[in-house]
């Protein structure tokens, strides 16, 4: 890989584990809200439970996730189409709440 490409999957690989983060731990999209529910019930909402609603207990096995399957796929094209997608929906998202009207 060329420093550039390095460069860019590190920020794309972020934004998306980012993302991930929010939407796994926060957001209100009804399937993920029914995992949460269903973790929670699974861990007896003990301190596994927070794998599921804090962010920074989260995130760090969402971002090895993502730096394990582009390492182990010579971040092929698949990883960058849904990493790409994810970052893009992330960032689109945070320009249109920020717009001002």
């Amino acid at each position: 890989m060329t420093y550039f490409e390095i460069i860019a999957a590190a920020v794309v690989g972020v934004v998306s584990a980012a993302r991930l983060t929010r939407l796994i731990t926060q957001d209100t999209y009804p399937p993920v809200v029914w995992l949460r529910i269903k973790w929670a019930n699974i861990t007896n909402e003990g301190p596994w439970e927070k794998l599921a609603t804090c962010p920074w207990c989260a995130a760090p096995y969402i971002t090895a996730i993502i730096l394990a399957w582009g390492l182990l796929t010579d971040f092929q094209v698949a990883w960058w189409v849904f990493n790409g997608w994810l970052a893009a929906a992330y960032l689109a998202s945070m320009v249109v709440v920020r717009d001002g009207e």
